[in-house]
């Protein structure tokens, strides 16, 4: 008894220090950001406030945020969109076996198993070659869809293979055409898991920095924004913009999770 109840306490202090490993940085940064005029990067606080989170909204130094922000989301929004759409299809025609469906599905998560950088590097050299010139819209979509586009598709993959086809099956018996059987059936079904790999899709968008180092030409994403800041900008801006991200990732994830709680309800009711 005594043995396993020193087990226990020890796994609830390992658990402990990995809650602490993997939330201190971001409680250090939060804590950090809610300074006044007076506060610097580093312990002591001087004073408590939120001047640095409306520094945020202001022209830094060097650099600025916003417009950053607004490129990142936009990317973010197009390559939810386009993977969503594509990754749907994609795993949908994987159900079907067809000539050369092993190769082409190993060809589609490659990009999974080279370094990133080379991605970037690669997809600058071709523009390059082609004579195009890089945009974080252009060439900076290119490589965010290297990244989202295989992992996105390998979730839609597992989730058709435990959709049940007798429901497509059922529709088609009554007459359904396949664009009104997808429509009315099995988008419907899917729609919960299509909207976590849209999540996760923008998240990994929103967050990519390596891929887009090398082709976001000459304006920057917010990684590449913050990167670049880092070296220049000596203020508590830095954390608040942190904290600021950080509740807009959250609060993404709320809204995703009670849709998806709704239209869960809606499919049992």
């Amino acid at each position: 008894m005594k043995q396993r109840s020193l087990s226990f306490y020890l796994l609830a202090a390992f658990f402990g220090l990995f809650l602490l490993f993997l939330y201190g940085p971001m409680l250090t940064i939060f804590i950090l950001s809610l300074q006044g005029p007076d506060g610097t990067l580093t312990f002591p606080i001087r004073s408590f406030g939120f001047y640095w989170l409306g520094q945020v909204f202001q022209e830094q130094r060097v650099g600025n945020f916003v417009e950053p922000f607004q490129r990142s989301v936009v990317l973010g929004a197009i390559v939810t969109v386009l993977v969503a759409s594509m990754a749907t299809l994609s795993a949908m025609a994987f159900r079907q076996k067809f000539r050369g469906s092993t190769v082409l599905f190993y060809l589609t998560i490659s990009a999974l198993i080279v370094p990133s950088i080379l991605i970037s590097l690669g997809l600058g050299v071709m523009f390059q070659i082609m004579g195009w010139s890089t945009n974080w819209l252009t060439s900076g979509l290119g490589a965010h869809l290297t990244w989202t586009l295989p992992i996105a598709f390998l979730i839609m993959l597992g989730i058709f293979n435990r959709f049940n086809p007798s429901y497509e099956e059922a529709a088609k018996d009554l007459g359904a055409n396949d664009p009104k059987t997808f429509r009315e059936i099995v988008f419907p079904l899917i729609l919960p898991s299509l909207i976590g790999v849209g999540l996760l899709t923008f998240t990994l968008s929103y967050d990519e920095f390596t891929r887009t180092s090398l082709v976001s030409g000459q304006y920057n994403t917010l990684p590449l924004e913050i990167f670049g800041m880092t070296t220049n900008v000596t203020s508590p801006a830095l954390y608040a913009l942190g904290t600021l991200t950080t509740l807009f990732s959250f609060t993404m994830i709320i809204i995703a999770y009670v849709t998806v709680s709704r239209l869960n309800r809606r499919q049992q009711g």
